[in-house]
């Protein structure tokens, strides 16, 4: 055999076998380390879970966090109902992004360019704050004198009197209250003041703060 021949053999197989040396278990590791005895152990799942098909599982995990009763959790459900939460939609009636404002609302808090406005997510989000913020002022004193009262078999809350605002403007929303849901006005899709206060009840909205002149700057 050559002297080329035996490097040829002897590098490899030195190389194999510092790796399998390695790789090979440490015999002084203490197995009593990473032992459960002892331990409270529960593999135990609910009923429900377990007969549950996987497809089920997967539908009720994969979504986004849970924002319960959160004022995010406010917005987002509203923006939903609105536009499933698109800021680049335009409806039938020409109700503008994610909260689906019309030109005459956003006048109102200082936005006189709807195409801007629909392409631009942040001045959207501002936009929602700056008209929540006018119409619990105009509301505030509908808002102390109602809130927690049972009308038209709904409880009023706050934020509920706040998301059917956005949705028919807070002019109507005295009128249905003062008429104890006798003047329930509906918009062309067939939301009406009675079920946006019902479907958004409970939200905190305390940090809407009353604003008589909110406008909305960048």
């Amino acid at each position: 055999m050559t002297k080329n021949s035996v490097k040829s053999f002897v590098i490899p197989f030195t190389i194999c076998v510092f790796s399998a040396l390695a790789l090979y278990p440490d015999s002084s590791l203490d197995p009593e380390i990473y032992s459960t005895e002892g331990l409270e152990l529960n593999y135990n799942i609910s009923e429900e879970l377990a007969m549950a098909n996987q497809d089920q599982f997967i539908e009720h995990s994969i979504f986004t966090p849970h924002l319960g009763k959160s004022f995010e959790g406010f917005k987002e459900a509203l923006a939903f109902k609105e536009s499933r939460g698109n800021y680049f939609t335009v409806n039938t009636l020409g109700y503008l992004g994610k909260y689906q404002f019309g030109s005459e609302t956003l006048k109102l808090i200082g936005i006189y360019t709807p195409n801007q406005f629909l392409y631009n997510p942040e001045l959207q989000e501002k936009a929602f704050i700056a008209n929540a913020e006018r119409n619990k002022w105009v509301l505030r004193k509908d808002i102390k004198r109602f809130e927690g009262q049972h009308i038209s078999g709904i409880k009023v809350t706050e934020s509920g009197i706040l998301a059917a605002a956005h949705l028919a403007g807070p002019g109507n929303v005295k009128k249905f209250l003062r008429s104890h849901g006798g003047n329930n006005l509906s918009d062309a899709y067939g939301s009406s003041v009675r079920y946006y206060m019902k479907k958004f009840s409970g939200y905190d909205t305390s940090m809407i703060k009353p604003d008589k002149k909110a406008k909305v700057t960048l």
